[in-house]
């Protein structure tokens, strides 16, 4: 019996000592896949804000190149404009001259009778 009592106390300790081994390995275990669930989050939020950082470059890029476009094409229109003026006063100063120099030429001209 006595030796019955030793064997059991020392199974219990064993018992004891391997549930404790299992619950450290289990405790390692999950703070391991804590640790890298944490890294693969943190991975992921990296990857999402250069992802959104990326999309607004390329919106803010896009962008200018339209208010650029729209520059180049508004002044285009205003050479255009200008040019179509100019043509327009050069037209009517050459119509002017012309009817001044017809108005001098019938005011000094002699009568015709």
């Amino acid at each position: 019996m006595r030796n019955l009592m030793i064997v059991t106390l020392v199974a219990s300790g064993l018992a004891l000592s391997a549930c404790s081994q299992a619950t450290q390995d289990q405790a390692k275990a999950t703070a391991d896949q804590a640790a890298a669930d944490a890294r693969a989050a943190t991975d992921q939020a990296a990857a999402d804000a250069k992802a959104a950082a990326d999309r607004a470059a390329a919106e803010a890029q896009a962008a200018a190149g339209t208010v650029a476009a729209d520059a180049k094409a508004a002044a285009t229109d205003a050479s255009i404009a200008a040019k179509d003026a100019a043509a327009d006063a050069k037209a009517a100063a050459s119509g002017v001259a012309k009817d001044a120099k017809a108005a001098v030429h019938d005011a000094t001209a002699p009568d015709k009778k």
